[in-house]
């Protein structure tokens, strides 16, 4: 049963955050009210706890948290926010909580983002990003970590690097991933009606803005139609209130169909992101997450807990939510 905790945040989630999604025009209102307080800047006390250097490629800052003495897996966390918003303090304390668990470094690159920019900017800069990671980190200890359209970069960046036969990443953790754009599964319009964050309407904005004149279909910009069979070993997270989850379970049993190994957490009555929340649910889900990532033992004892999308498929309406400023 959800929590106490997790029904009053989808409360103010519908009453504020889904207001964002309810039209071209609203978005286009809050990217302009959150360009003047955005701050990408790591919280303060995430400095006392971590070594944090930053540097910047292409323009544009990226943070580096250093690992744990001996440690040599190395995390690329990619934020989400729907391409147009930048990453948030709810991001930067998952991705603390993460580096304390596990004491892998932590690469976070503050990305060019829509309006302002587009599709060629946004990869060609967590491109390069990838491409010196390679040149200091053995492909083996890299990891992908992303939530939402985050998620989508990690596996569009994945299978940008298979195409330009670089080394790929051993892990993919995707959390909410936005996978297929297309709008062809008629289930996302019924879910949206029970998702407290997402909507239709200026979601199909965002994409208009980030996508560079892609058609939605192409797998640049909807990875479930891409060759899925390059991911790498995967866990995806997911609820039954995120309008997100009928394309995250196609997505599941697609890679699993093309021999992809990939595990779903797939949590009742949970909406868009719920890991970055501080709630019963998302402590649980991060304990999975650091099982999953630390090693093979862990994630295979992991498993045998899970949530399969198979039989949760059939039991409720999976649907969609996003947090308009993650």
């Amino acid at each position: 049963m959800p929590s106490l905790k997790s029904h009053f945040v989808s409360f103010v989630l519908r009453h504020s955050r889904k207001k964002a999604f309810s039209s071209p025009q609203n978005l286009r209102r809050w990217i302009a009210a959150a360009r003047k307080t955005e701050d990408h800047h790591p919280p303060a006390s995430l400095y006392q706890r971590f070594n944090i250097e930053a540097h910047m490629v292409d323009g544009f800052p990226v943070y580096e948290i250093a690992p744990r003495a001996g440690e040599r897996k190395r995390i690329l966390y990619l934020h989400g926010g729907a391409y147009v918003f930048e990453i948030t303090p709810y991001h930067w304390h998952l991705i603390a909580d993460m580096a304390d668990r596990l004491g892998y470094a932590v690469t976070v690159p503050i990305y060019p983002i829509a309006p302002e920019h587009d599709f060629h900017a946004m990869f060609g800069m967590v491109g390069e990003v990838y491409r010196r990671m390679l040149d200091e980190t053995e492909p083996d200890d890299i990891i992908f970590m992303g939530d939402s359209a985050g998620g989508n970069m990690a596996v569009v960046l994945t299978m940008m690097a298979a195409e330009k036969g670089l080394a790929l990443p051993s892990r993919h953790v995707l959390i909410s991933p936005g996978l297929d754009m297309s709008l062809a599964n008629p289930e996302v319009f019924e879910a949206e009606g029970k998702d407290p964050w997402l909507g239709i309407a200026g979601g199909l904005e965002a994409i208009r803005m980030y996508s560079a004149g892609i058609d939605r279909t192409d797998w640049h910009i909807s990875p479930l139609y891409g060759n899925l069979s390059v991911l790498p070993k995967t866990l995806l997270l997911t609820g039954s209130r995120d309008m997100l989850s009928p394309d995250n379970l196609i997505f599941a049993k697609k890679a699993r169909a093309a021999g992809v190994e990939i595990d779903v957490i797939y949590e009742e009555g949970m909406f868009h992101v719920w890991p970055l929340i501080d709630m019963p649910e998302s402590r649980r889900a991060r304990q999975r997450m650091a099982a999953f990532l630390s090693s093979e033992k862990a994630a295979d004892q992991g498993k045998s807990e899970a949530v399969s999308w198979s039989v949760k498929a059939s039991s409720s309406d999976p649907f969609k939510t996003g947090l308009a400023s993650m």
